[in-house]
């Protein structure tokens, strides 16, 4: 079973940038499709990013595009969600997935395995 270990959030101000990192434990961990969520009071669960195994694919959801930046490093079973020119509607609990069959969908459900999250919270 894999299990993912979010870290790196916090409280940041408006313009800031942040990078989060997923850890993995787990064999086949280098093979799965990462996603990242996030999840405002109030709101649906909202797609960020998702890769692929390999790296060499990823996309965005709209309301990130030309901000964030995931990438992963599979000798250190890890996903990074780079987080730049953040604003405060960007403030949401941010939790990372992993897909077991390698397919980065952009909706919650497809998933297999789920960290706990971590808070990011942007002041203005």
């Amino acid at each position: 079973q894999v299990q993912l270990v979010e870290s790196g959030g916090g409280l940041v101000q408006a313009g800031g940038s942040l990078r989060l990192s997923c850890a993995a434990s787990g064999l086949t961990f280098s093979r799965y499709a990462v996603g990242w969520f996030r999840q405002a009071p109030g709101k649906e669960r909202e797609f960020v990013a998702a890769i692929v195994w390999t790296g060499s694919f990823s996309y965005y959801g709209e309301s990130v595009k030309g901000r964030f930046a995931i990438s992963r490093d599979n000798a250190k079973n890890t996903v990074y969600l780079q987080m730049n020119s953040l604003r405060p509607e960007d403030t949401a609990v941010y939790s990372c997935a992993a897909e077991e069959n390698g397919r980065p969908y952009n909706t919650p459900d497809e998933y297999d395995y789920w960290g706990q999250g971590t808070q990011v919270t942007v002041s203005s």
